[in-house]
C-alpha cells in the first residue's frame, strides 16, 4: 500500500520547512494494516459468518477427534481431521456452508424458510477442491420439511453428491437413476432414523457446478417426498468425511433463493388428465394439464415417475427425460406459458413390460397436481 499522502498550505519560512519534513517522516512511518487471517474453527459446533450472508460450520458430531477448518471470505479447508469411524455408518462430521436455519444458527439476511409453492427459482453454485488420502462424500444438501422450522431436523434431506472416495454409499438403496439439471445420476432413497433421505450420486467426480435447486426439490415432490405446502429450510455444501479429510476446501459458494408468484413453482395449482392407448408391449400417452390457480405458469416442467418397465421412445409437445424412472417434462418455446384457467398439451410413445400402469401423481414446478 502507497504511504498517505499529506499537505501543508499556508505555511512559510522555518516553520514550514519543519512541518513539512514531520509530514514526510510520518508517511514514510504509515504502516499498513495487515491482511486479515483466516479464522480457524476447531470447536465441536463452533460457526462463523462470510460475506455477511453465509454460515460456514466445523459441525464434528460423530467424533470426538479434533476436526479443525480454515474459514476464508468464499468458503474453508479442513486443516485438521483427526480419526476414522466405520465405511459402514455415519461419517464423523459434516463440515459445511449454508443459506438458511441450521440449529436455530440462522444465516444473515436469509429468506429461509420459504414455502416451496413460492419458490421460482434457487440457483446455486459450488467450487471443491478435492483429496486422495481419505474417505468422504463432497454432498450439497437440501432440507425440506412440512413447517418452517428453523431448528432440529429437517423431514426430508436431498443429497447430491459431487464426488465419493472410498467403500462409502448413501443412505438406504439404489432405487434406479435419473436425469437431473441436465445430469445422469445414481438415485438412492432411505431413512436413518431421522429423516428420508433421497441421494443423487454422480457417476465421477463434479469439482463446480452451478445449479437450480429447484429441479431437485421437484424430484422429491414427483416421489412423495415432499409437497408444495412444505418448506425449504436450508441448503448446505461441504464434506462427510469418514477418515481423515485434511485438505478437503470448498473453494466458493453461492446460494440465491427467488420468490414470488408466476415463475416456475410460484403460486401454483394444477389439474392433469392422462389418456392412454394400450397394445400388447407398447401405448401411447396424452397428457393434458390444466392450470387452475390465478395466475401464469411460465416455463413449466411436469414430474412423474413411471412404473417399473416402461420406457419412452418419442415425445411430441414437450422435451421428456430421461426415457424411464422418474421424469420431467419441459416447455417448448411455443407453450411455455400456462395462463390462469388455461392448458397444455403433450403426449410420448413407449414400450411396456408386465402389466401395464399408470403414473401415480404429478407435479408442476413443484406443486402436486390433482388428477381428473
Amino acid at each position: 500500500m502507497r504511504p498517505s499522502k499529506h499537505h501543508v498550505r499556508g505555511t512559510r519560512g522555518l516553520l514550514g520547512v519543519l512541518l513539512t519534513a514531520l509530514a514526510a517522516l510520518a508517511a514514510l512511518l504509515t504502516v499498513a494494516p495487515a491482511a486479515q487471517a483466516d479464522t480457524t474453527i476447531c470447536e465441536q459446533y463452533g460457526s462463523t459468518t462470510i460475506q455477511n450472508r453465509y454460515v460456514v460450520q466445523n459441525n464434528r458430531w460423530g467424533t470426538s477427534d479434533t476436526q479443525c477448518i480454515s474459514v476464508t471470505d468464499s468458503g474453508f479447508r479442513v486443516t485438521q481431521a483427526d480419526g476414522s469411524v466405520p465405511t459402514n455408518g455415519a461419517p464423523k462430521s459434516y463440515p459445511s456452508v449454508f443459506n438458511g436455519c441450521h440449529y436455530t444458527n440462522c444465516s444473515p439476511g436469509t429468506n429461509l424458510p420459504a414455502r416451496l409453492g413460492t419458490i421460482s427459482s434457487a440457483p446455486t453454485s459450488i467450487s471443491y477442491t478435492y483429496v486422495s488420502n481419505a474417505v468422504y462424500d463432497a454432498a450439497y444438501d437440501i432440507w425440506l420439511d412440512p413447517t418452517p422450522r428453523t431448528d432440529g431436523v429437517s423431514r426430508t434431506e436431498i443429497m447430491v453428491w459431487f464426488n465419493k472416495v472410498g467403500p462409502v454409499q448413501p443412505v438406504g438403496s439404489q432405487v434406479g437413476t435419473a436425469t437431473v439439471a441436465g445430469r445422469q445420476w445414481q438415485v438412492w432413497s432411505g431413512n436413518n432414523g431421522s429423516n428420508d433421505v433421497l441421494s443423487f450420486v454422480a457417476p465421477s467426480a463434479i469439482t463446480s457446478w452451478s445449479f437450480d435447486v429447484m429441479d431437485f426439490v421437484r424430484q422429491a415432490v414427483s416421489r412423495g417426498l415432499a409437497q408444495d405446502s412444505w418448506y425449504l429450510t436450508s441448503v448446505q455444501a461441504g464434506f462427510e468425511p469418514w477418515q481423515n479429510g485434511a485438505g478437503l476446501a470448498v473453494n466458493s459458494f453461492s446460494s440465491t433463493v427467488n420468490t414470488g408468484s408466476g415463475g416456475p413453482g410460484g403460486s401454483t395449482a394444477c389439474k392433469v388428465a392422462y389418456a392412454t392407448n394400450v397394445w400388447p408391449g407398447g401405448f401411447t400417452a396424452d397428457v393434458t394439464v390444466s392450470n387452475t390457480g390465478t395466475s401464469p405458469v411460465n416455463g413449466w416442467k411436469l414430474a412423474f415417475t413411471l412404473p417399473s418397465g416402461q420406457q419412452i421412445s418419442s415425445a411430441w409437445g414437450a422435451t421428456v427425460t430421461p426415457s424411464s424412472g422418474a421424469v420431467t417434462a419441459s416447455a417448448l418455446a411455443h407453450n411455455a406459458q400456462i395462463a390462469p384457467g388455461g392448458q397444455v398439451s403433450f403426449g410420448f410413445q413407449g414400450s411396456y413390460g408386465g402389466t401395464f400402469a399408470k403414473p401415480a401423481g404429478f407435479s408442476l414446478n413443484g406443486t402436486a397436481c390433482t388428477t381428473a
